[in-house]
């Protein structure tokens, strides 16, 4: 269990990662609980992470989608890894593996609501307040520091939490494929190559 200070849970060290580029992504397609494999380009962000994490002494945990499990395999070169479902991608429901040009075309009011609020409203999805719940469950597991494969929005969530942060707060802090997110005593940077 988290220690707190301030009001604010105090977690250990987290090295968060999102899965490389799938082919979906490239075609701007939403995968949810959907999959796609890693393109050359996600082989390529998962050997940079490879080399960024090279030295971390950490549990090691991927979600169980494909294009998770693709990068873990890759991040941490066969050393032993926990799939665990808590860090699954938010489930879209019928939005799910749907282009999302012809989403907000069939959907204007939906996305036109702030930044990533149709996550919320997806016919069918887990919305927020379920994804919050399971990542807030995953943190409060955690005995150690940790090295986490998860999705775009499943790990704007953990950093979320992690650092004590509102809700209205969830746009910031960009995340981006290839690099680490670390998160300690509440604090964020990204380390990146180059």
């Amino acid at each position: 269990m988290p220690s707190r200070h301030a009001d604010r849970p105090m977690y250990p060290d987290l090295y968060l990662m999102r899965h490389g580029q799938t082919v979906w992504n490239a075609e701007g397609r939403m995968q949810g609980r959907l999959d796609s494999p890693l393109t050359d380009l996600g082989i390529a962000q998962a050997e940079a992470q490879a080399r960024l994490i090279a030295g971390v002494e950490a549990a090691r945990f991927a979600s169980p989608q494909g294009r998770a499990l693709q990068t873990a395999r890759i991040v941490f070169d066969g050393q032993p890894f926990v799939s665990d479902a808590r860090l699954a991608e938010i489930d879209i429901g019928e939005f799910s593996g749907r282009r999302y040009p012809d989403l907000a075309a069939e959907h204007p009011a939906l996305f036109e609501l702030d930044g990533f609020g149709w996550y919320d409203h997806a016919p069918g999805g887990e919305g927020f307040a379920g994804l919050m719940t399971r990542a807030r469950s995953f943190l409060d597991s955690l005995t150690g520091p940790s090295l986490i494969i998860t999705h775009g929005i499943t790990l704007r969530m953990l950093r979320l939490i992690a650092m004590g942060w509102d809700m209205s707060r969830f746009e910031e802090l960009a995340q981006h494929q290839g690099a680490v997110q670390v998160v300690r005593a509440g604090c964020h940077e990204i380390w990146r190559e180059g």
